[in-house]
């Protein structure tokens, strides 16, 4: 199963994933792409297996995902202070990966219905989901 992880900005959410992930799924490949190098750099130290930087890497890795994680701004132009450019907001959503996309109400993009939680806690509900479609639950 190949498990892409998108975020920008400093990477934290994405470190967060990507430990998380290794920890609890080390059957997938994991690939993490950032949207600059600071967040590429946190992801590939927290244990992705493959990192890269920048939207071309967005792009091409969309291509061959299965799953792709990352904070609902992926798939919103312009979004994480205008780090996710139009064409990889374009990938994520053309993609036939399934999405996991945690509910980040930050940066004038707010998820309504969705009460505010704590990152940690995002973190583990998306790692769930993640397990439970690489074990064949889907939806």
């Amino acid at each position: 199963m190949n498990v892409l992880v998108i975020d920008g900005q400093g990477g934290g959410l994405g470190r967060q994933l990507v430990a998380a992930l290794s920890a609890q799924c080390p059957d997938i490949r994991l690939v993490a792409v950032g949207t600059n190098s600071v967040a590429a750099q946190a992801m590939h130290k927290a244990g992705a297996q493959r990192a890269a930087t920048g939207e071309n890497a967005v792009v091409v890795n969309c291509r061959n995902a299965d799953i792709i994680v990352g904070p609902i701004g992926i798939v919103i132009a312009d979004a994480l202070l205008g780090e996710i450019t139009p064409a990889m907001a374009t990938a994520v959503c053309q993609s036939s990966a399934t999405r996991v996309l945690i509910p980040v109400n930050h940066c004038e993009n707010y998820i309504v219905g969705v009460p505010d939680q704590p990152i940690g806690s995002l973190v583990a509900a998306a790692v769930q989901k993640v397990k439970a479609l690489c074990t064949g639950e889907g939806c």
